[in-house]
């Protein structure tokens, strides 16, 4: 893999950075553009890769993954531009378009554009993929390569399918914690403690999703098994029809996905 710029090292950059050199990457083809005194040195004594305080001060690579915040990014991709030549842009921006991003950056075309979501940072991410035509095979690899560091990626053929993936799993974290934090106060309004409510819901919820990776099977047919006829899960899960669970997750996402469109809107017209 080439070496990597990342400009902004916040969290999600870490992340990856520590996944890359878990697979192999050597520290010193990785360097670090970020303000942030404190979490340049956190970088560096985490990592061992080179930093820098702005822009001026980087070699730029031929990987460069910009990692600011959104409402950062025209000013960054302005400084960007004038060194870009052949460079590919892997952009984890939430919410900019590639379209936005490409005119930020004077009409730079090698750009994918990337979707990861928190649990990235325990190296158990999904990740969402697009990039333009113009992105050939071997480019689109290197940011799969990426991204494949911290977790799994899924390309998507049009942009706007990003809007979904969105509110499917980089929204759906929350909504696993906010089952999670249910299932907890349930457990806890049964009696049992709160330290056992608590353990029990985690390790049900990570149970339950490690054997649905790693059966294969369909969700629906693993819950079957678990459903015995007349027994106590039958009416848990009658209860939770009655209640209108499904349809309100789908409201969820459904919400989840107009609001990512929108605000791919509102951040298209900050330049």
């Amino acid at each position: 893999m080439n070496k990597v710029s990342f400009i902004g090292g916040g969290n999600m950059a870490a992340a990856i950075i520590g996944g890359l050199i878990a697979s192999g990457a050597q520290p010193a083809d990785i360097e670090v553009v970020e303000i942030n005194a404190d979490a340049r040195g956190q970088l560096a004594a985490r990592f061992g890769v080179e930093t820098h305080t702005d822009l001026a001060q980087a070699h730029l690579h031929g990987l460069i993954v910009l990692a600011v915040k959104p409402q950062s990014l025209p000013e960054v991709a302005a400084s960007l531009s004038t060194r870009l030549s052949t460079q590919l842009v892997i952009s984890i921006v939430a919410g900019v378009r590639v379209a936005d991003l490409g005119r930020w950056l004077g009409g730079h075309g090698q750009i994918v554009r990337a979707m990861p979501n928190t649990p990235a940072l325990v190296q158990a991410g999904i990740a969402g993929l697009f990039a333009p035509d113009s992105v050939a095979q071997a480019a689109r690899s290197q940011a799969e390569t990426v991204l494949r560091a911290v977790g799994g990626v899924v390309w998507v053929d049009n942009e706007t399918e990003l809007d979904a993936v969105t509110a499917v799993s980089g929204s759906g974290p929350a909504y696993v914690f906010y089952c999670i934090e249910s299932l907890e106060a349930a457990a806890a309004a049964q009696g049992l403690s709160a330290a056992t409510a608590r353990q029990l819901a985690l390790q049900t919820f990570f149970g339950a999703a490690k054997l649905a990776l790693e059966s294969g099977e369909e969700p629906a047919l693993l819950r079957s098994r678990v459903t015995s006829k007349g027994g106590t899960t039958e009416r848990g899960i009658a209860a939770l029809e009655a209640a209108g669970v499904k349809p309100a997750f789908a409201q969820a996402v459904d919400a989840a996905s107009r609001r990512s469109a929108e605000l791919g809107d509102e951040l298209g017209r900050l330049a």
